[in-house]
């Protein structure tokens, strides 16, 4: 687990199933590099997926944004999963207002994500 000004994110493999990444806190310029960091060490491959947990997250900026954006590329490119679950209500619109609710996978908690992934 990496802590950094506000920001927690935590990795969890399990024996079975998706990886799942927990992020806690708030998401900004400052603390977007451990994001990123913690992304990069995914390794994606063809049908492997990723559940982000954000239940946790209380802020988010453009670059947090552009973070899971790029994230989400990263994953496809490799024909991987990457799903976003437990997004605050109020996180969730502005993600909306910028339509990338057309472009990213929402689910309502990481269990939904986890399912959605083991389909």
């Amino acid at each position: 687990m990496q802590h950094d000004n506000g920001l927690t994110v935590s990795l969890q493999s399990p024996v079975s199933g998706p990886r799942l990444l927990v992020v806690t806190g708030d998401l900004d310029h400052h603390t977007t590099p451990r994001l990123r960091a913690a992304l990069e060490e995914v390794e994606f491959g063809p049908g492997s997926g990723l559940v982000v947990d954000l239940s946790g997250l209380t802020f988010c900026d453009s670059t947090g944004i552009a973070t899971l954006v790029a994230a989400h590329q990263r994953a496809a490119d490799a024909g991987a999963a990457l799903l976003l679950a437990g997004l605050d209500a109020d996180i969730a619109h502005v993600f909306q207002i910028m339509g990338l609710d057309q472009l990213l996978s929402f689910y309502d908690s990481p269990e939904e994500a986890v399912r959605a992934l083991s389909e």
